[in-house]
């Protein structure tokens, strides 16, 4: 499943990181949080300006999660989150 996204970054005031990045990840990490569940994957802006956070809206299951980010290579790039839409149609 596809969803549609609100993704906003949210700085925390601090600037630009002050320590190395992880170099296992040098072209940002994806973050899977759905594990095996019915998921939608956000593609995030990358790298992040400073530190801070990314604020996650699916518009279509109302989801909302922050992901911290750091303004370094390591950034998150994608977010695959769990879907909150049940069999059912609703909303869980």
């Amino acid at each position: 499943m596809s969803g549609n996204f609100k993704i906003t970054f949210e700085p925390s005031g601090r600037g630009k990181a002050r320590e190395a990045p992880d170099p296992a990840y040098p072209h940002g990490i994806a973050i899977d949080a759905a594990r095996g569940r019915t998921s939608c994957t956000a593609e995030l802006p990358y790298p992040a300006p400073e530190c801070g956070y990314y604020l996650i809206e699916c518009q279509m299951c109302y989801l909302r999660v922050a992901i911290t980010a750091a303004g370094r290579p390591d950034d998150p790039i994608s977010a695959t989150l769990p879907c909150k839409i049940t069999t059912r149609g609703g909303v869980a």
